[in-house]
């Protein structure tokens, strides 16, 4: 909820409900607090039937899953996508967002116990990483043909077990570093047809144009109902220390959300 505005700010005014764009770096403006101060133009407005914890989990995993799937116009309706880590926030926005351009999302995640929940989600297929062979499941799932697209937040040596998934001349993303060891070259010992770069949110909440149509289509998903954040759970900013020991025990499903008292 707006408190004050600065000078010079007109579109936005003391109590507006709103929500923050994912533009700038915590080191730039802190939001562990009662009040935060915020760039103008990192602040949206809430849609009044949004509960605040809904809109607190929607933008950051939402515009990172239009970045990768829908602005580049690449994934296309019955096309095949693989979703590394897809119990994060991240991977279960690009299951709904996978869905609704029409697409075939296959969510993988390390734990059996997360299956069912990931199918709940909408996952069409679920590959469990510690039982099943990724291009073996991948292969059998999409006839031989390999998924258009991979969204991968791990990186590290199993890019290389991806990119024997992945069909000639499309492209594998590597958005994040959850395995911490050195990311090689895809199979770049056979030459595969395949394009690997490492992606961030900021190419879309840095440009003024890619982060207006980002916003438009995630408002239009809200208010469409095809956008709907998960949250795992919620803790009271005075038990922020409890929320990252949570979070760094990785069993929760979707977004951990921290509430302040008003």
């Amino acid at each position: 909820m707006v408190e004050a505005v600065g000078d010079g700010v007109s579109r936005l005014a003391v109590g507006d409900p709103v929500s923050v764009l994912p533009t700038f770096l915590q080191t730039e403006y802190g939001t562990y607090g009662d009040s935060v101060l915020m760039p103008a133009d990192a602040v949206v407005a809430r849609p009044a039937d949004l509960a605040p914890e809904k809109a607190a989990a929607v933008w950051m995993a939402y515009l990172t899953a239009y970045g990768a799937l829908v602005e580049p116009g690449r994934v296309r309706p019955r096309d095949h996508v693989l979703i590394t880590a897809a119990s994060g926030s991240v991977g279960l926005a690009a299951i709904q967002t996978s869905l609704c351009i029409g697409a075939v999302p296959i969510a993988t995640t390390r734990s059996a116990g997360k299956k069912a929940r990931l199918l709940e989600a909408g996952a069409a297929h679920v590959i469990v990483t510690d039982e099943e062979d990724v291009p073996d499941r991948v292969e059998e799932i999409t006839g031989g043909e390999g998924v258009a697209t991979a969204l991968d937040p791990v990186a590290g040596p199993g890019v290389d077990t991806l990119a024997e998934a992945i069909s000639p001349g499309v492209e594998l993303l590597v958005y994040g570093a959850l395995d911490p060891r050195p990311t090689p070259l895809p199979n770049a010992q056979s030459f595969p047809a395949l394009s690997t770069r490492t992606y961030a949110v900021f190419e879309i909440t840095t440009d003024p144009a890619r982060l207006a149509r980002g916003v438009a289509y995630v408002d239009s998903g809200l208010a469409g109902g095809m956008v709907d954040p998960v949250i795992d759970t919620t803790f009271d900013l005075a038990d922020i220390a409890d929320a990252h020991r949570y979070m760094e025990g990785n069993s929760q499903i979707g977004k951990i959300v921290v509430t302040v008292p008003h």
